[in-house]
């Protein structure tokens, strides 16, 4: 047995041999085909080298520099948490070297994968990427390093989108020319550029911006815009409301690269930002004639169907609640090839107006002393009634003059407290320094001076002032209590029902003014009367959420209740042809549950139907009376606010922070480890024992106490050497359980 294996083994040896000769000469597969976009040279690879026969050591090859799963080192989520830290740990130092986080192929994957999410509609896992889409992404990223990238190209690509099937070399020249001669979308490649420096920048600049801007930066919404003004803008009697939104239109490329070199002086990314501002768009579109033509030839156009790969559109709902967006909210910059990147050029353009408007509120402050909520030197420490923050006093001959200021995208409010002569004074420097900063020039109608009682609109909310007489109780020095009766000024948050109208009439969902009428959304005529409800009520839903931090948030969400329902029962009557809404609600009820069915056919019982499970569950709409509406939401709102994930970020470092540990071991050994139930315990005992309250936390402070609190609650007679080792051996006791 062992001999024929041994014959085996030299005969299989002896034709490997033989074979390996013939075959020294022949390259590989991957050797004929090359990538298009890798920089590799190609070599001849014998297919000897495959099989190691030899006794050396096995060594690791060194990484391939063309092979993207070599370059797979870390995690990319973890990457930008440690940019994020960084940055939040030293938010004032000026960042040079950005080279080496464009080179991490973990973030171009990253932002591949978002991208491609958005543009199908489906996460993108990445063990489902194949490699010759890796291959693209590196050569994509080699090109931005080497400053070989375009800018907006329409027919050379170093990667295309899983959606795009289109051969590009096979082109018609007619085809060609209306690629490069009309307005196209933004090319993949450029969308994964933009993101990789959105994940570089952002972290950046997030700590260097300023408190008082909210639009455009995560974290932030319209409503925390709502909750600041009710904590912060009560008692000011005279608004600036200023509209910067030309600057989002666009501002010249001088003024924003030199806003970003304050901070970022990488000369890669300075040069990808500018040729992305300076790179033109084409805009152009096709002849309007031509169209008009082609749509009257077709008389039936078929209803399109979505392919596999295609992002479903917005639902009904959706798309309503999108026509609600306030008109400070409605713009959003879009700047040249900058794509995502423009509403964080425009917060880096706009963040040296919020520090301008910083200092100039520590120069207005002037505190006054017979000055009830603000009387402070530093203007920080606020008094009055904490849980009624918005309930200003207006007693007393002298005001505290003080001014806070609020910007949401290109939109800015402006409160003073004071005579209308200094936001005047104020306006006047305003529009010298925008003038003199962004070269925008503004004229005292772009920036109106308006009262309170005038009622001031911002995010399609009303703010105004009630006069309210509440009853203040406190106690004198004596511990009396006093009653005493005030005059003070509610500071009032109220939705624009007259907005809210002009809204619903430019969806169609209404006909006038001052009656309005609803009128039918034809657009859902061939849905069913589940679905249709389902709908709006999620519409309703979200009616509901955005109203919920306004004062009259029950009246505007019932008044959005009535319109749908008239809306969908003028809808059903159309559909069902039943005449009247009065009908509708007869047959449907109040909130349109019951199913609506045409006269002929007339199918069997519904509630049998549905015990059946042939017929779909019908939803009545939400919200048909008032008292279905929740409440308004006046949870308080602290003045030092902060998001949540930058809460958590300042935690994390402060934890790291080595000052921290030391601070907590030097209090454990001063003040000791007492737990709260530990410390209610021993005062419980000690008032049992001796009918004397007895604070323990100052038997750990001070010695002495110690001794004669210890002679009250154990009652022996010992001499202060043994109560002095006790006091020690309770001390070790202690710092060993803070060890454990």
């Amino acid at each position: 047995m062992h001999r024929r294996l041994t014959l085996f083994a030299h005969h299989f040896l002896s034709n490997l041999t033989n074979t390996n000769n013939s075959l020294r000469t022949l390259p590989t597969l991957t050797s004929l085909h090359p990538h298009p976009y890798s920089n590799h040279v190609p070599t001849p690879t014998p297919h000897h080298q495959n099989i190691n026969l030899s006794t050396t050591p096995f060594h690791r090859r060194t990484p391939n520099p063309s092979d993207p799963t070599t370059l797979i080192k870390d995690d990319a989520i973890s990457l930008c948490c440690k940019m994020w830290i960084d940055n939040f740990r030293h938010p004032d130092t000026a960042v040079t070297n950005l080279s080496s986080f464009l080179r991490r192929f973990e973030l171009w994957l990253l932002a591949y994968q978002k991208v491609a999410t958005d543009e199908t509609g489906s996460y993108t896992p990445r063990s489902s990427i194949p490699n010759s889409t890796l291959q693209d992404l590196l050569s994509l990223r080699n090109a931005v390093l080497d400053r070989n990238f375009k800018w907006g190209s329409r027919l050379k690509f170093f990667i295309k989108s899983p959606r795009d099937k289109t051969d590009y070399d096979s082109l018609s020249k007619r085809k060609i020319k209306t690629i490069l001669t009309t307005t196209q979308p933004s090319p993949f490649q450029d969308k994964i550029v933009q993101e990789v420096l959105l994940m570089i920048l952002e972290p950046i600049y997030e700590p260097r911006f300023s408190p008082k801007s909210f639009a455009f930066r995560p974290g932030r919404t319209p409503h925390t815009v709502l909750r600041v003004i009710r904590r912060s803008f009560a008692g000011y009697l005279w608004y600036i409301k200023g509209d910067f939104s030309t600057l989002l239109d666009g501002m010249k490329v001088g003024l924003v690269i030199n806003a970003v070199m304050r901070d970022v002086r990488d000369k890669l990314v300075i040069d990808l930002l500018k040729d992305a501002l300076v790179t033109p768009v084409v805009t152009s579109k096709v002849d309007e004639t031509e169209g008009k033509k082609k749509k009257k030839k077709r008389k039936y156009q078929k209803k399109r169907v979505l392919a596999e790969d295609e992002p479903k559109p917005d639902p009904y709902w959706l798309d309503t609640f999108f026509g609600f967006v306030p008109e400070e909210a409605e713009k959003v910059p879009n700047w040249g090839h900058c794509g995502i990147l423009s509403p964080l050029l425009a917060n880096i353009c706009l963040d040296e107006l919020d520090r301008w408007m910083e200092g100039k509120i520590k120069e207005f402050y002037v505190p006054s002393k017979s000055d009830v909520i603000w009387n402070s030197p530093e203007g920080e420490v606020e008094q009055g009634n904490t849980s009624w923050p918005e309930f200003v006093p207006t007693s007393g001959p002298d005001k505290t003059r003080k001014m806070d200021y609020i910007r949401y995208g290109g939109h800015i409010l402006i409160g003073v407290r004071g005579p209308r002569a200094d936001a005047a004074t104020l306006r006047k420097q305003l529009i010298e320094f925008c003038d003199q900063r962004f070269m925008l020039k503004l004229d005292n109608e772009s920036l109106p001076i308006e009262h309170i009682t005038k009622g001031i609109m911002f995010l399609d909310h009303v703010l105004c002032r009630r006069v309210v007489y509440p009853t203040l109780r406190y106690t004198a020095t004596g511990g009396k209590i006093i009653s005493e009766k005030g005059v003070g000024t509610l500071l009032s948050v109220t939705a624009s029902l007259k907005q809210c109208i002009k809204q619903f009439r430019k969806l169609s969902f209404l006909k006038g003014d001052r009656d309005p009428d609803p009128q039918p959304c034809f657009r859902m005529f061939h849905a069913t009367q589940a679905h249709t409800n389902a709908q709006m009520n999620k519409f309703l839903s979200t009616m509901v959420e955005w109203y919920r931090y306004a004062d009259n948030r029950k009246k505007i969400v019932n008044f959005c209740s009535y319109i749908i329902r008239g809306s969908l029962a003028k809808l059903y009557a159309a559909k069902y042809k039943l005449r009247s809404r009065a009908k509708v609600y007869k047959i449907g009820s109040r909130n349109l549950s019951r199913p609506l069915k045409e006269k002929k056919g007339q199918s069997p019982e519904y509630q049998n139907l549905l015990r059946m499970g042939l017929a779909e569950s019908i939803d009545g709409l939400h919200y048909t009376r008032m008292s279905l509406v929740p409440e308004t939401d006046y949870s308080p709102f602290p003045s030092n606010w902060r998001p949540d994930h930058e809460k958590s970020l300042l935690e994390y470092i402060k934890l790291e922070d080595p000052k921290t540990l030391e601070e907590q071991q030097s209090f454990i050994r001063e003040q000791g480890l007492v737990s709260p139930q530990d410390y209610i315990s021993m005062l419980v005992w000690n008032y049992k024992k001796n009918s004397l309250p007895m604070d323990q936390l100052s038997l750990i402070k001070s010695s002495e106490s110690v001794v004669g609190n210890q002679h009250l609650l154990v009652g022996s007679n010992q001499d202060d050497g043994d109560h002095k080792s006790r006091e020690e051996d309770e001390n070790d006791g202690r710092m060993n359980a803070a060890q454990i």
